[in-house]
Protein backbone atom coordinates (compact mmCIF):
# COMPACT_ATOMS: atom_id res chain seq x y z
CA UNK A 1 0.00 0.00 0.00
CA UNK A 2 2.86 2.41 0.89
CA UNK A 3 6.36 2.10 -0.52
CA UNK A 4 8.98 4.66 0.46
CA UNK A 5 12.46 4.50 -1.10
CA UNK A 6 15.41 6.75 -0.18
CA UNK A 7 13.06 9.59 0.73
CA UNK A 8 14.67 12.90 1.72
CA UNK A 9 12.94 16.13 2.64
CA UNK A 10 14.91 19.33 3.25
CA UNK A 11 13.80 22.80 4.32
CA UNK A 12 16.65 25.03 3.21
CA UNK A 13 19.76 23.64 4.90
CA UNK A 14 17.78 21.64 7.45
CA UNK A 15 17.22 17.95 6.64
CA UNK A 16 13.95 16.83 8.22
CA UNK A 17 13.86 13.39 6.56
CA UNK A 18 17.15 11.76 5.65
CA UNK A 19 17.16 8.99 3.02
CA UNK A 20 14.53 6.73 4.62
CA UNK A 21 12.92 3.59 3.20
CA UNK A 22 10.03 1.52 4.53
CA UNK A 23 6.90 -0.30 3.37
CA UNK A 24 3.36 -0.68 4.67
CA UNK A 25 1.43 -3.69 3.39
CA UNK A 26 -2.28 -3.73 2.62
CA UNK A 27 -4.43 -4.42 5.68
CA UNK A 28 -1.73 -3.46 8.19
CA UNK A 29 -2.11 -1.04 11.10
CA UNK A 30 1.30 0.60 11.39
CA UNK A 31 2.47 2.87 14.21
CA UNK A 32 4.81 5.64 13.00
CA UNK A 33 6.74 6.79 16.05
CA UNK A 34 9.42 9.33 16.87
CA UNK A 35 10.25 12.17 19.30
CA UNK A 36 9.40 15.78 18.52
CA UNK A 37 11.32 16.98 15.47
CA UNK A 38 12.15 13.44 14.34
CA UNK A 39 10.62 13.87 10.88
CA UNK A 40 7.25 12.16 11.38
CA UNK A 41 5.01 14.99 10.25
CA UNK A 42 7.31 15.91 7.33
CA UNK A 43 7.11 12.30 6.12
CA UNK A 44 3.34 12.25 6.44
CA UNK A 45 3.03 15.53 4.53
CA UNK A 46 5.07 14.10 1.67
CA UNK A 47 3.00 10.90 1.63
CA UNK A 48 -0.26 12.84 1.58
CA UNK A 49 0.86 15.23 -1.18
CA UNK A 50 1.13 18.38 0.92
CA UNK A 51 4.88 18.75 0.34
CA UNK A 52 7.03 17.42 -2.51
CA UNK A 53 10.05 15.29 -1.58
CA UNK A 54 13.54 16.73 -2.07
CA UNK A 55 14.68 13.36 -3.43
CA UNK A 56 13.64 9.72 -3.41
CA UNK A 57 10.22 8.25 -4.18
CA UNK A 58 7.01 7.37 -2.38
CA UNK A 59 4.05 5.51 -3.83
CA UNK A 60 0.54 5.05 -2.49
CA UNK A 61 -1.43 2.13 -3.87
CA UNK A 62 1.00 2.00 -6.80
CA UNK A 63 0.72 5.74 -7.59
CA UNK A 64 3.71 8.07 -7.21
CA UNK A 65 2.83 10.86 -4.75
CA UNK A 66 4.73 13.43 -6.80
CA UNK A 67 4.14 12.45 -10.45
CA UNK A 68 0.60 11.11 -9.93
CA UNK A 69 -0.34 13.18 -6.90
CA UNK A 70 -4.09 13.38 -7.57
CA UNK A 71 -4.47 9.63 -8.12
CA UNK A 72 -2.35 8.88 -5.06
CA UNK A 73 -4.41 11.21 -2.87
CA UNK A 74 -7.64 9.55 -3.99
CA UNK A 75 -6.47 6.48 -2.07
CA UNK A 76 -5.79 8.40 1.15
CA UNK A 77 -7.94 9.59 4.00
CA UNK A 78 -5.80 12.07 5.96
CA UNK A 79 -6.49 13.32 9.47
CA UNK A 80 -3.92 15.98 10.46
CA UNK A 81 -2.85 16.58 14.05
CA UNK A 82 -4.94 19.75 14.38
CA UNK A 83 -8.17 18.97 12.57
CA UNK A 84 -9.25 22.03 10.52
CA UNK A 85 -13.04 22.35 10.86
CA UNK A 86 -15.60 25.05 10.04
CA UNK A 87 -17.16 26.03 13.36
CA UNK A 88 -20.35 27.64 12.07
CA UNK A 89 -21.86 24.63 10.29
CA UNK A 90 -23.53 21.48 11.53
CA UNK A 91 -21.69 18.17 11.57
CA UNK A 92 -23.71 16.59 8.76
CA UNK A 93 -23.49 19.74 6.64
CA UNK A 94 -19.74 19.82 7.01
CA UNK A 95 -19.36 16.17 6.03
CA UNK A 96 -21.69 16.63 3.05
CA UNK A 97 -19.56 19.57 1.92
CA UNK A 98 -16.39 17.47 2.26
CA UNK A 99 -18.00 14.59 0.35
CA UNK A 100 -18.80 17.01 -2.47
CA UNK A 101 -15.18 18.22 -2.57
CA UNK A 102 -14.05 14.60 -2.86
CA UNK A 103 -16.21 14.02 -5.93
CA UNK A 104 -19.25 12.35 -4.37
CA UNK A 105 -22.71 13.36 -5.56
CA UNK A 106 -26.36 12.62 -4.85
CA UNK A 107 -27.19 9.24 -3.32
CA UNK A 108 -23.55 8.20 -3.14
CA UNK A 109 -22.71 11.30 -1.10
CA UNK A 110 -25.66 10.75 1.27
CA UNK A 111 -24.80 7.08 1.76
CA UNK A 112 -21.13 7.78 2.41
CA UNK A 113 -21.94 10.56 4.89
CA UNK A 114 -24.40 8.30 6.72
CA UNK A 115 -21.88 5.46 6.93
CA UNK A 116 -19.13 7.78 8.19
CA UNK A 117 -21.46 9.24 10.84
CA UNK A 118 -22.43 5.78 12.04
CA UNK A 119 -18.90 4.37 12.00
CA UNK A 120 -17.53 7.27 14.03
CA UNK A 121 -20.41 7.36 16.51
CA UNK A 122 -21.70 10.74 15.34
CA UNK A 123 -25.31 9.98 14.39
CA UNK A 124 -26.71 11.65 17.49
CA UNK A 125 -24.44 14.67 16.92
CA UNK A 126 -25.17 15.20 13.23
CA UNK A 127 -27.32 18.32 13.80
CA UNK A 128 -24.92 19.91 16.32
CA UNK A 129 -22.93 22.98 15.40
CA UNK A 130 -19.24 22.06 15.22
CA UNK A 131 -18.29 24.94 17.55
CA UNK A 132 -20.32 23.29 20.34
CA UNK A 133 -18.49 19.96 20.13
CA UNK A 134 -15.97 18.69 22.66
CA UNK A 135 -12.40 17.96 21.62
CA UNK A 136 -13.19 14.25 21.40
CA UNK A 137 -16.12 14.74 19.05
CA UNK A 138 -14.16 17.19 16.91
CA UNK A 139 -11.55 14.44 16.47
CA UNK A 140 -14.33 12.07 15.45
CA UNK A 141 -15.56 14.56 12.84
CA UNK A 142 -12.02 14.77 11.45
CA UNK A 143 -11.87 10.99 11.29
CA UNK A 144 -15.27 10.82 9.59
CA UNK A 145 -13.97 13.34 7.03
CA UNK A 146 -10.97 11.08 6.34
CA UNK A 147 -13.35 8.14 5.85
CA UNK A 148 -15.94 9.89 3.72
CA UNK A 149 -14.78 8.55 0.34
CA UNK A 150 -13.91 5.13 1.81
CA UNK A 151 -10.18 5.25 0.90
CA UNK A 152 -8.08 2.08 1.25
CA UNK A 153 -5.47 3.98 3.32
CA UNK A 154 -5.98 6.12 6.42
CA UNK A 155 -3.14 8.39 7.60
CA UNK A 156 -3.78 9.61 11.13
CA UNK A 157 -1.45 12.19 12.69
CA UNK A 158 -1.80 12.22 16.51
CA UNK A 159 -5.49 11.16 16.46
CA UNK A 160 -5.74 11.18 20.28
CA UNK A 161 -3.96 14.52 20.79
CA UNK A 162 -5.51 16.46 23.69
CA UNK A 163 -8.10 13.83 24.58
CA UNK A 164 -8.93 12.58 28.07
CA UNK A 165 -8.45 8.87 28.96
CA UNK A 166 -12.05 7.91 28.15
CA UNK A 167 -11.90 9.66 24.78
CA UNK A 168 -8.54 8.02 24.02
CA UNK A 169 -10.01 4.59 24.76
CA UNK A 170 -12.95 5.33 22.49
CA UNK A 171 -10.74 6.46 19.58
CA UNK A 172 -8.49 3.42 20.11
CA UNK A 173 -11.46 1.06 19.76
CA UNK A 174 -12.53 2.93 16.64
CA UNK A 175 -9.05 2.62 15.07
CA UNK A 176 -9.01 -1.13 15.80
CA UNK A 177 -12.40 -1.49 14.12
CA UNK A 178 -11.31 0.57 11.12
CA UNK A 179 -8.21 -1.62 10.81
CA UNK A 180 -10.46 -4.50 9.77
CA UNK A 181 -11.26 -2.73 6.48
CA UNK A 182 -8.47 -0.18 5.95
CA UNK A 183 -4.71 0.05 5.93
CA UNK A 184 -3.80 2.55 8.66
CA UNK A 185 -0.64 4.56 9.27
CA UNK A 186 -0.96 6.24 12.66
CA UNK A 187 1.51 8.68 14.19
CA UNK A 188 1.21 9.17 17.94
CA UNK A 189 3.16 9.88 21.14
CA UNK A 190 0.99 7.52 23.21
CA UNK A 191 3.01 4.36 22.84
CA UNK A 192 0.68 2.19 24.88
CA UNK A 193 -2.00 2.92 22.28
CA UNK A 194 0.26 1.78 19.44
CA UNK A 195 1.08 -1.39 21.37
CA UNK A 196 -2.64 -2.18 21.53
CA UNK A 197 -3.67 -1.39 17.94
CA UNK A 198 -0.61 -1.74 15.66
CA UNK A 199 0.74 -4.94 14.11
CA UNK A 200 3.88 -3.18 12.84
CA UNK A 201 5.95 -0.25 14.12
CA UNK A 202 8.32 2.16 12.35
CA UNK A 203 10.50 4.31 14.64
CA UNK A 204 12.14 7.43 13.22
CA UNK A 205 14.63 9.73 14.96
CA UNK A 206 16.65 12.66 13.61
CA UNK A 207 15.20 11.99 10.17
CA UNK A 208 16.37 8.36 10.01
CA UNK A 209 14.59 5.03 10.50
CA UNK A 210 15.80 3.43 13.72
CA UNK A 211 13.62 0.31 13.63
CA UNK A 212 10.87 -1.33 11.59
CA UNK A 213 9.31 -4.51 12.94
CA UNK A 214 6.40 -5.95 14.88
CA UNK A 215 6.00 -4.68 18.47
CA UNK A 216 6.62 -8.23 19.71
CA UNK A 217 9.95 -8.55 17.88
CA UNK A 218 11.11 -5.09 18.92
CA UNK A 219 10.41 -5.86 22.57
CA UNK A 220 11.98 -9.33 22.37
CA UNK A 221 15.24 -8.00 20.95
CA UNK A 222 15.78 -5.06 23.31
CA UNK A 223 18.26 -5.16 26.18
CA UNK A 224 15.59 -4.99 28.90
CA UNK A 225 13.99 -8.20 27.62
CA UNK A 226 16.39 -10.25 29.76
CA UNK A 227 15.68 -8.56 33.10
CA UNK A 228 14.52 -10.52 36.15
CA UNK A 229 13.19 -8.86 39.30
CA UNK A 230 13.86 -10.50 42.68
CA UNK A 231 12.75 -9.50 46.18
CA UNK A 232 14.61 -11.41 48.88
CA UNK A 233 15.91 -11.30 52.45
CA UNK A 234 19.51 -12.23 53.28
CA UNK A 235 23.10 -11.07 53.22
CA UNK A 236 23.46 -8.62 50.32
CA UNK A 237 27.08 -9.40 49.46
CA UNK A 238 26.43 -13.14 49.48
CA UNK A 239 23.29 -12.83 47.37
CA UNK A 240 24.96 -10.63 44.75
CA UNK A 241 28.09 -12.80 44.56
CA UNK A 242 26.12 -15.99 43.91
CA UNK A 243 23.64 -14.47 41.43
CA UNK A 244 26.32 -12.78 39.30
CA UNK A 245 28.03 -16.16 38.90
CA UNK A 246 24.99 -17.66 37.16
CA UNK A 247 25.18 -18.24 33.38
CA UNK A 248 23.80 -15.40 31.19
CA UNK A 249 23.71 -12.95 34.14
CA UNK A 250 25.50 -9.71 33.24
CA UNK A 251 24.75 -7.39 36.15
CA UNK A 252 22.94 -7.32 39.50
CA UNK A 253 21.48 -4.01 40.71
CA UNK A 254 20.40 -3.74 44.36
CA UNK A 255 17.38 -1.60 45.27
CA UNK A 256 16.71 -1.36 49.05
CA UNK A 257 13.03 -1.67 49.97
CA UNK A 258 12.87 -2.06 53.79
CA UNK A 259 15.37 -2.77 56.52
CA UNK A 260 14.92 -6.53 56.04
CA UNK A 261 14.13 -6.92 52.34
CA UNK A 262 16.15 -6.16 49.22
CA UNK A 263 14.97 -5.87 45.66
CA UNK A 264 17.35 -6.86 42.84
CA UNK A 265 17.23 -6.19 39.12
CA UNK A 266 19.12 -9.02 37.42
CA UNK A 267 20.23 -8.07 33.91
CA UNK A 268 20.71 -11.08 31.64
CA UNK A 269 21.50 -11.72 28.01
CA UNK A 270 18.68 -10.54 25.74
CA UNK A 271 16.22 -13.32 25.00
CA UNK A 272 17.16 -15.38 28.09
CA UNK A 273 15.08 -16.17 31.17
CA UNK A 274 17.11 -16.87 34.32
CA UNK A 275 14.21 -17.31 36.75
CA UNK A 276 14.62 -21.08 37.02
CA UNK A 277 18.34 -20.83 37.85
CA UNK A 278 17.66 -18.06 40.38
CA UNK A 279 14.89 -20.12 42.00
CA UNK A 280 17.21 -23.14 42.28
CA UNK A 281 19.92 -20.96 43.83
CA UNK A 282 17.47 -19.52 46.36
CA UNK A 283 16.43 -23.04 47.34
CA UNK A 284 20.02 -24.26 47.68
CA UNK A 285 21.06 -21.29 49.83
CA UNK A 286 17.84 -21.39 51.91
CA UNK A 287 17.19 -17.70 51.35
CA UNK A 288 13.79 -16.19 52.09
CA UNK A 289 12.13 -14.97 48.89
CA UNK A 290 9.05 -12.77 48.50
CA UNK A 291 8.81 -12.40 44.71
CA UNK A 292 10.55 -13.49 41.50
CA UNK A 293 9.31 -12.42 38.09
CA UNK A 294 10.57 -11.61 34.62
CA UNK A 295 10.32 -7.97 33.66
CA UNK A 296 7.96 -7.49 30.72
CA UNK A 297 9.38 -4.64 28.63
CA UNK A 298 7.08 -2.24 26.84
CA UNK A 299 7.14 -0.48 23.51
CA UNK A 300 7.85 2.72 25.42
CA UNK A 301 11.13 1.22 26.68
CA UNK A 302 12.03 0.19 23.12
CA UNK A 303 11.31 3.75 21.98
CA UNK A 304 13.47 5.28 24.72
CA UNK A 305 16.33 2.85 24.07
CA UNK A 306 16.36 3.63 20.34
CA UNK A 307 15.95 7.41 20.55
CA UNK A 308 17.74 8.49 23.72
CA UNK A 309 20.62 10.89 23.16
CA UNK A 310 23.08 9.58 25.77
Amino acid sequence: MIEVKNLTKKYGRFTAVDDISFEVGSGQVVGFLGPNGAGKTSTLRVLTGYHPPTSGTATINGQDVFRDSLKARQSIGYMPENVPLYNDVRVKEYLSFRAHLKGLRGRDARNHVGEALEMCGLQHMRRKMIKTLSKGYRQRVGLADALINQPPLLVLDEPTNGLDPNQIRSIRKLIKRLGEKHTILVSTHILSEVEMVADHVVIIDSGKIKASDTPTNLIKNMRAAGRVELEIRGNQEEIEAHIISLPSVKKVIANPTTADWMSYSILCDSGTDSRERVAQLVQQRAWTIRSLHRHQPTLEEVFVELTRQD
